[in-house]
């Protein structure tokens, strides 16, 4: 169930943004442990003067490439499997549509199933706890 914002300058073509849009949603289901056709991604374009970021903290150098990727989730993960999932993301945005590793920063929260609604207003209760994204 992660709901996935990311924030990036403007200007990138609707091929760019699917797939930066496709590889998180990938790297999640591959290292993160969600399950199939659990996507939900918002792209927040942003102008420059909108966006601000440092290009060197605790990291860098980020270009004008840079993405923000917040993700909110369910059930909280081990140390490891959020390590599988950093790595499998920068390698999947490397490849397409092709994001330089420093130009990647994640941050994820978690939340519990009943802050979640999937519609008509029925709190998100999971039968099994791998559904809890």
């Amino acid at each position: 169930m992660p709901f996935a914002r990311i924030a990036l300058h403007k200007g990138k073509s609707p091929e760019y943004l699917r797939a930066l849009a496709d590889n998180v949603y990938r790297a999640l289901h591959e290292a993160y442990d969600v399950p199939a056709n659990d996507r939900f991604v918002m792209i927040h374009q942003l102008d420059p003067w909108e966006f601000h970021y440092d290009r060197n903290y605790l990291g860098g150098p980020r270009s004008d490439d840079f993405v923000l990727i917040a993700i909110t989730a369910g059930r909280p993960r081990d140390t490891p499997t959020k390590q599988a999932f950093y790595r499998r993301l920068v390698e999947l945005l490397g490849e397409s549509p092709g994001i330089a590793g420093e130009d990647v920063m994640v941050q994820v929260t978690t939340s519990s199933s009943e802050d979640w609604s999937f519609g008509g207003g029925r709190m998100g209760i999971f039968a099994l706890p791998a559904e809890n994204g």
